[in-house]
């Protein structure tokens, strides 16, 4: 069974939204992602079980972008995704500091990360 351990936000202001969740509710952050050709990076936080990556919205909508589950066998995951509905196959996701191995659309369209190894903590 895949277990969700990751969600993503987009913001405009990233150290206000980490700050936000720091000291509302108490997570820490767990790394910050190499900084991009815009100056931006990602901000990773946890509160030891599930991770927020805190992105940038290069003004783009804000909220929610992704969330990412972490299974045991990835093969088999992706051919239940095809099987299900998903709207189209799998991608690869680029070895850039990202944790997530592939991304996958549910029927709805809504981005999913898939991983084996899971997110840092």
């Amino acid at each position: 069974m895949g277990k969700i351990r990751h969600i993503a936000i987009k913001v405009e202001d990233q150290e206000k939204a980490a700050n936000f969740y720091k000291q509302t509710f108490g997570m820490t952050e767990a790394w910050r992602g190499p900084v991009r050709d815009d100056g931006n990076r990602a901000i990773y936080l946890t509160d030891g079980y599930i991770n927020m990556a805190v992105l940038p919205a290069r003004g783009e909508r804000e909220g929610i972008d992704h969330f990412g589950f972490q299974v045991e066998d990835m093969d088999s995951t992706l051919k239940s995704a095809e099987v299900s509905g998903a709207l189209k196959q799998a991608d690869k996701k680029p070895k850039d500091g990202r944790f997530a191995e592939m991304g996958v659309r549910d029927p709805v369209g809504q981005l999913v990360d898939v991983s084996v190894h899971g997110w840092k903590s």
